[in-house]
């Protein structure tokens, strides 16, 4: 924990990676729940970065405790308050880069977010759930604990690391979120899972498709639960690898939701986003 430590109070004192224009709030005025940021429009949530200054810090191998290492993205204005904190998982044998985008991108709208690498490039949906949850565990001991809300914590993943978000969510009910994106998982049904779920499938996935595996996943969640289907079009297995603004502005708001009860994200889920030309398919228990 040092190591990593030491990592993140090097990177609180260096150059910011992102500047942004910074909305303060006083700590104090928290009327409004967990609100963070300015008032949401769609300029703002399809933007490739967010009002929050942010920096970074990498967590090597060593200094990673029960999952593979990774990097931290995190606001370095506190003057609103904490933040929730997210954990992303790559898929099978891919490394933390293949997500590393949506870590700047999560970050300055408001959120910590640790982009992981596994322990071994081919581990389990089950391996990679108890990754991400211990990847979350070191956040709150690290010197950014102040930072988050231990009450506020979200996971996603993309294929097996998709599968391996529900595996967490299905081991510790307390996640606010789950984000698996075109998953993949052997278990192909979670009625366990009662955190907010986004599923993201891929309409041409020839490695998880969507009637074996998104779609199923989908169905077997609660049925009174809060949760999304939302189906890329002419999409591939591959998509949540590369920036995309249809992933982020659903995924953010999603977190926005559930993770800061932040009520000014719901306009863009509810209703269900039917007419958006870059869905295929859309399924929602949204009113």
């Amino acid at each position: 924990m040092q190591s990593f430590s030491r990592a993140v109070r090097a990177a609180l004192a260096a150059t910011a990676l992102v500047a942004g224009t910074l909305v303060a709030v006083p700590a104090a005025a928290a009327d409004d729940g967990y609100q963070r940021g300015p008032d949401p429009t769609v300029e703002s949530i399809t933007a490739p970065r967010g009002t929050f200054e942010i920096r970074a810090a990498v967590v090597t191998r060593a200094a990673a405790e029960g999952y593979g290492g990774g990097t931290v993205y995190y606001p370095t204005d506190t003057s609103e308050g904490t933040f929730g904190a997210v954990a992303i998982s790559p898929g099978y044998r891919s490394s933390q880069a293949a997500i590393a985008w949506l870590g700047p991108r999560l970050a300055s709208q408001g959120f910590v977010v640790l982009t992981i690498d596994t322990l071994r490039p081919a581990d389990s949906p089950t391996r990679r759930g108890a990754q991400l949850l211990a990847a979350l565990e070191q956040l709150q001991e690290s010197t950014l604990a102040d930072r988050i809300d231990p009450d506020r914590l979200a996971v996603m993943g993309h294929s097996m690391g998709g599968g391996g978000s529900l595996e967490a969510a299905k081991d510790d009910p307390a996640l606010r979120a789950v984000i698996p994106m075109t998953p993949w998982s052997p278990d192909r049904t979670f009625p366990e899972v009662t955190a907010p779920t986004l599923v993201i499938g891929a309409e041409d996935d020839a490695v998880a498709r969507v009637r074996s595996y998104a779609e199923p996943i989908y169905e077997s969640l609660p049925a009174d639960g809060d949760k999304a289907y939302l189906e890329l079009r002419d999409a591939s297995h591959s998509a949540p690898s590369s920036p995309s603004t249809t992933i982020a502005r659903y995924s953010l708001s999603w977190l926005k939701r559930y993770v800061d009860d932040d009520e000014r994200y719901t306009q863009f889920l509810c209703p269900a986003p039917v007419g958006d030309p870059e869905l295929s398919e859309v399924r929602s228990t949204c009113d």
